[in-house]
């Protein structure tokens, strides 16, 4: 792991591979360090001749926090905080990867700064502000949001975990068996990793200029948009809007997959990220 200093802040980095190679920076979603981005995951990448980069976010993970309820800052830095990364890689450009927000985030980033993006593969994103056309989230999550999660008490580790291991199960499709053991290793890896767990849902309370969406039609860089077709926050739709904005962009469906990406959708995200990047599957 590599600390950087950007616009700030301290942002903590993983890489892969050879930085030679063609580099792929991943972005994640909201509330999430870069541990969502499994190991093999990246090194599926890596091993078939990218450079792969993950990091955290501010808020999660070893970067910067913030005091919950808190956010010293707005969506725009986010999208700065990537550049930055690009920036203390050497990288005039990069194929640009993003997650659910990190999608916004990679989003934002092609339309504000084209040349720093050779490629733009968007997971489980929204088209975002015009969206009211769109199917909406599934009633479970509907009533998540509305009547919420009790908060976990974050200073207890067992409760931190069974408190996002729940929040995982409720994003996940529910023609597929929930992989409890796996995902509550994960979230213990991310627990022991992170400052402050609670930082994290900062994420949820930032405001900041988007681009609406019809901007969407101005992005040049060649995109991938990779959807669960059981998506319960963004579903399936909200992907074929998203490929239909985006002129020449490919979509190609995640059967049996939520919002996630999970170990079995992995055979379906990796090669069809290395063919969209030039790659080897």
């Amino acid at each position: 792991m590599r600390l950087i200093q950007t616009n700030g802040v301290t942002l903590a980095t993983d890489t892969f591979g050879d930085p030679a190679d063609p580099a792929i920076l991943l972005i994640m979603g909201g509330g999430a360090s870069m541990d969502w981005w499994e190991e093999e995951f990246c090194e599926r990448l890596a091993a078939a001749g990218r450079f792969v980069i993950r990091y955290d976010h501010r808020d999660t993970g070893g970067s910067t926090t913030y005091e919950p309820g808190a956010p010293g800052y707005v969506s725009n830095d986010l999208v700065a905080d990537a550049v930055g990364v690009l920036d203390a890689y050497d990288l005039p450009a990069a194929h640009i990867v993003g997650m659910s927000m990190g999608g916004e985030i990679a989003r934002n980033l092609t339309l504000d700064h084209p040349g720093r993006v050779a490629s733009l593969t968007l997971l489980s994103t929204s088209p975002g502000q015009g969206a009211d056309d769109l199917p909406p989230m599934a009633p479970h999550i509907q009533a998540a949001f509305s009547e919420g999660m009790p908060e976990p008490d974050w200073s207890d580790r067992a409760s931190v975990i069974d408190y996002f291991v729940a929040d995982a199960r409720l994003y996940a499709a529910p023609s597929r068996t929930f992989e409890e053991e796996a995902m509550r290793d994960l979230i213990s890896r991310v627990y022991d990793r992170s400052s402050n767990m609670a930082s994290a849902m900062n994420h949820f309370m930032l405001g900041g200029e988007g681009h609406p969406r019809e901007d969407l039609a101005k992005v040049s860089a060649p995109t991938l948009v990779l959807h669960g077709t059981e998506d319960p926050l963004f579903p399936y739709e909200h992907g074929r809007a998203m490929a239909k904005a985006i002129p020449g962009a490919r979509l190609v469906a995640m059967e049996r997959t939520g919002h996630e990406i999970p170990r079995a959708a992995w055979d379906v995200a990796v090669p069809e990220i290395l063919r969209h990047t030039g790659g080897r599957s």
